[in-house]
């Protein structure tokens, strides 16, 4: 299985955890991120948060 990655609209590549920042609004997280704070796609957060650097 190939990690998963997202492009942020800023031109960061979101990889792991560390690059997302979790906003607790309502029920559910949010994630963002880190560098410009723009929305990353729930599924997309869901699969990187759970990838480490090794």
């Amino acid at each position: 299985m190939s990690p998963a990655t997202h492009s942020c609209t800023c031109g960061a590549t979101l990889r792991y955890r560390q690059d997302l920042v979790r906003e607790q609004s309502g029920r559910y997280p949010t994630w963002k991120c880190k560098d410009c704070l723009t929305p990353v796609p729930g599924t997309v957060a869901e699969k990187i948060k759970h990838q480490h650097p090794s």
